[in-house]
């Protein structure tokens, strides 16, 4: 009886054995296959330079990481995060925007949000903790100082102001301000300075609204809860392009926000007390001077024939005003696509893309879908490794492998990136370095 329970119980182990191993075994291969497809997505970003991030970026703490990957699963911007040995790490870091979800999300607290070791940089300047720059009286906030996001912008904006009121009420100095850019940051900080009643203004090379201005019609934009001076809380998560810049232009006119529009800054000399800030229409001085500049910089130019024609532009305004035309976009980032998705949905338009490369990289996931779904739907034609040659009022002339493609065209829209201002940032005497972290 004995050895018939010893034999029972001996086969009930070995059933339970093979069911747990059927389970498990299928797990663990689904594992090392996962792991196999990111280490095969983190070989390519290396070979496209995709791999390292641009701006704010995930630090992970990996003493405290234990690997169960739902940083992985709450990006917003697809595979940027990737378990590998059983740690986080970055696997397509260009993709990277920083939203902080992952950080959010981490349940052991094992991520932050920062710029990591930027001491080699020479695209972040040197910061203190109140976003002053190694001149006194000239600081930075928003993108410039290398921290993304309209609600970084928005946090910066406000708390420059803050110090700067709190440095001229300890020194009894004058807190004459001048705003540079119209973007979140300036719009923050103008609204801040009305809260304060402080002596400022703001100047900007276009029209409030700064990098927003560029997204394409009813682009939704992650702002996350923000409190915007004398608003109130943005709490939605998101917000179109149409809605934020309604909400500038109520604040702009009920608080009537001084501000004059096509300045483009020149130079910024230092006088006896404060600066003397030229731009291509005036001189102004101010004590103190906010550069919510923004990281678009003046659009680089491509440099051929044709380009000066009125049918060639830098930015899309409003897809719905092209209907029926056959057009070029050039570039092969976020808002190059972002533009020619936007175009290709309007009745009529035929969309070419002319990208240098070989293939897109560092693109957003939504756009990288959206793009390919248009290139099998044939909504959208690509050509790759090609550059512009010159450009005609009624034509294109592209050259591709030594051979050239003529195109017949009635706009060009040119997203060759922009021409940064730190040239001007050093000529003043700003230095580039290590920054503080954003807390988010």
């Amino acid at each position: 009886m004995d050895i018939l329970n010893l034999s029972e119980s001996t086969d009930t182990i070995i059933l339970a054995v093979i069911i747990i191993l059927a389970a498990l075994i299928p797990y663990i291969f689904s594992l090392v296959n996962k792991e196999k497809k990111i280490r095969k997505l983190y070989r390519n970003a290396v070979d496209e330079g995709t791999d390292k991030p641009l701006l704010q970026h995930p630090i992970f703490d990996l003493a405290a990481c234990i690997g169960c990957g739902v940083c992985t699963e709450v990006c917003p911007e697809g595979r940027v995060l990737g378990v590998i040995n059983g740690k986080v790490a970055i696997v397509n870091g260009a993709r990277c925007v920083g939203h902080g979800e992952c950080a959010r999300h981490c349940p052991v607290g094992a991520i932050k949000i920062g710029l990591g070791d930027i001491s080699i940089r020479e695209d972040i300047p040197k910061l203190s903790a109140d976003f002053e720059t190694s001149v006194p009286g000239i600081y930075i906030a928003g993108e410039l100082g290398g921290l993304a996001l309209i609600r970084n912008a928005i946090e910066q904006g406000v708390k420059v102001v803050d110090a700067i009121a709190a440095k001229a009420a300890a020194t009894k100095q004058k807190e004459n301000i001048l705003i540079i850019g119209a973007g979140p940051a300036g719009i923050a900080a103008a609204l801040q300075c009305v809260k304060k009643k402080l002596n400022y203004r703001i100047i900007d090379q276009e029209f409030p609204g700064g990098t927003i201005l560029n997204y394409p019609r009813r682009k939704l934009t992650l702002v996350q809860k923000v409190h915007l001076p004398l608003y109130g809380e943005m709490s939605k998560q998101t917000y179109s392009k149409e809605d934020l810049l309604e909400l500038w232009d109520e604040m702009i006119d009920k608080y009537e926000i001084k501000i004059q529009t096509m300045q483009k800054l020149e130079s910024i000399t230092p006088l006896e007390k404060g600066y003397a800030v030229k731009t291509n229409q005036a001189t102004f001085q101010a004590e103190q001077i906010i550069l919510a500049l923004g990281r678009r910089g003046i659009p680089r130019k491509l440099g051929v024939p044709g380009e000066a024609l009125t049918k060639v532009m830098y930015k899309l305004i409003d897809t719905s005003s092209y209907t029926h035309n056959k057009l070029l976009v050039v570039g092969g980032g976020d808002s190059a696509v972002e533009a020619a998705m936007g175009l290709a949905h309007q009745t009529g338009n035929q969309v070419t893309i002319s990208y240098r490369k070989e293939n897109f990289f560092r693109l957003k996931k939504r756009n990288n879908d959206a793009i390919q779904s248009a290139l099998k739907l044939k909504e959208v034609q690509v050509i790759f490794s090609s550059t512009v040659k010159e450009i005609l009022e009624d034509k294109v002339i592209l050259v591709q492998a030594g051979k050239e493609i003529e195109l017949q065209n009635d706009y060009t829209f040119i997203f060759a990136g922009g021409v940064l201002p730190f040239k001007l940032l050093e000529s003043i005497g700003i230095s580039f370095g290590k920054v503080v972290e954003s807390q988010l």
